[in-house]
């Protein structure tokens, strides 16, 4: 009689184990590389509380494509082509026929987590009632800024957050300072190594890539900055690399682009994964408060990032090597200072 006990509690065991792996869930973040990086330890933390299967970001593509095979995500899906607006309508008049895309796109989660819509809007009652169309599911609306007083770190608020709409006895946990959030593959160093030498940098020697962008401009500290500080690196026979997206070389004049050509080498117009196979080569990183900080941060590169009017408390970048310079001053983008320099020189060259 023992034995048949065992054996049914083993059944009921593995029986479990299968019905927790079967259940998914999903996090709609419509943001910039930065908030989807910063959406990584949420997605972990319901991943391992909940016991889930999985875990699948929606989002925009050229921004969440890398994470896949590189973090807790399992798989993404492109916010792009789906019809979300629909959403929006008021809920008197929001319906969906059998078969709708809608009600097949979040059919396979069990827990929905958005970043879009306020809590008791139309958007998250016309999602709950899409998402209980097929199945029964718990949807969660997360605000994407803190309120202004507050001084924890957006993973924090994020976090908690969702312990607190759960209505499960869940315990939110710190974000520990040394996790690394995205482990780049053997591939992506050699893509890296390539990209590197074609622009006839040696992937061997010491190298430090430069991003003197931000999706704001009154985060970005002034480029004579970055440019002082890559020469007095090329100085110490230190390989430097600027990154330059598509928002700085809009931003940038022409005399400005000479100037960065004039100290170092540059990289243009690369995809994200291409940066981050760069990244995956680097020995060091210096950026503003930007999503590619973010993610250099997050794979582990040692990080030094400037602040200004942004709160570093809230928003640091997230990885094992991290170290914030915070200015108070109010020409930050707008003059050189020798002093921020000399401290960035400091930390890289300690």
């Amino acid at each position: 009689m023992q034995r048949n006990d065992d054996i049914l509690s083993l059944l009921k065991e593995k029986s479990d184990q299968a019905a927790r792996a079967a259940l998914r869930g999903v996090i709609l973040q419509p943001g910039a590389i930065g908030d989807c990086i910063l959406t990584l330890p949420l997605a972990e933390f319901m991943k391992d509380s909940l016991q889930l299967g999985g875990i699948d970001i929606l989002g925009h593509t050229e921004y969440i494509g890398i994470l896949p095979g590189r973090t807790c995500v399992d798989s993404i899906r492109s916010i792009d082509t789906m019809d979300l607006h629909r959403l929006f309508v008021e809920t008197s008049v929001f319906d969906l026929p059998d078969g709708d895309s809608l009600i097949s796109a979040f059919a396979d989660y069990a827990w929905i987590v958005t970043f879009l819509g306020e809590p008791n809007s139309n958007f998250e009652q016309n999602l709950i009632f899409t998402a209980n169309c097929s199945h029964s599911a718990e949807v969660i609306t997360l605000s994407m800024k803190p309120p202004g007083d507050y001084s924890a770190h957006l993973t924090d608020f994020y976090t908690q957050q969702f312990v607190d709409q759960s209505g499960l006895p869940l315990q939110a946990r710190q974000l520990q300072p040394c996790t690394c959030l995205i482990k780049a593959t053997e591939a992506d160093i050699n893509k890296g190594r390539e990209l590197l030498k074609e622009i006839y940098v040696d992937s061997c020697e010491k190298l430090v890539v430069i991003q003197p962008g931000s999706g704001g401009l009154h985060k970005c500290w002034h480029l004579d900055n970055f440019l002082a500080v890559a020469k007095e690196l090329r100085s110490q026979s230190v390989e430097v690399v600027f990154l330059l997206g598509p928002a700085e070389i809009e931003r940038f004049s022409n005399a400005m682009i000479k100037d960065i050509s004039s100290v170092a080498r540059s990289l243009t117009d690369l995809s994200l994964t291409q940066v981050m196979c760069v990244l995956s080569c680097s020995d060091g990183f210096i950026g503003n408060d930007s999503g590619i900080t973010h993610l250099a941060a997050g794979m582990g590169v040692m990080t030094l990032v400037v602040f200004g009017p942004t709160n570093p408390a809230v928003y640091k970048p997230i990885g094992p090597t991290v170290t914030v310079i915070a200015s108070d001053r109010t020409d930050f983008a707008d003059k050189p200072s020798a002093a921020l320099q000399q401290k960035v020189l400091d930390v890289l060259t300690a």
